[in-house]
């Protein structure tokens, strides 16, 4: 047996967008029913899945393993925000529950 988080408690919703959005893309409400990309420093509610045709599908809740910036996020409860593509650590972010760091590929899989 080994360690798998994969598909645990995983939601999307779909919303609207007024924008192309990358997956993996942390976003953030932008106004009723629409989501955009976060830029540095957002507090994001979930990462896009999918965008298509001024759609987007967004992971609200499950595993997330993300780029970080910066100094390394523990591992434990951990405030994030994004930092215009990935996440950091950051007092002003949101708290998850970071599972595991990777410091050579740089990447933080946590809990939303």
């Amino acid at each position: 047996m080994s360690v798998s988080f994969c598909g645990f408690n995983e939601n999307t919703a779909t919303f609207k967008s007024n924008e192309e959005i990358a997956g993996g893309a942390a976003v953030k409400m932008s106004e009723s029913n629409t989501v955009a990309a976060c830029e540095n420093g957002d507090v994001f509610c979930g990462f896009a899945v999918e965008c298509s045709g001024g759609y987007a599908s967004v992971q609200l809740s499950g595993t997330v393993t993300a780029n970080y910036s910066g100094a390394a996020p523990e591992v434990g409860y951990e405030k994030l925000a994004s930092d215009g593509e990935g996440v950091t650590a950051s007092d002003s972010g949101r708290e998850y529950l970071v599972i595991a760091v990777d410091e050579t590929a740089m990447t933080v899989t946590f809990l939303m």
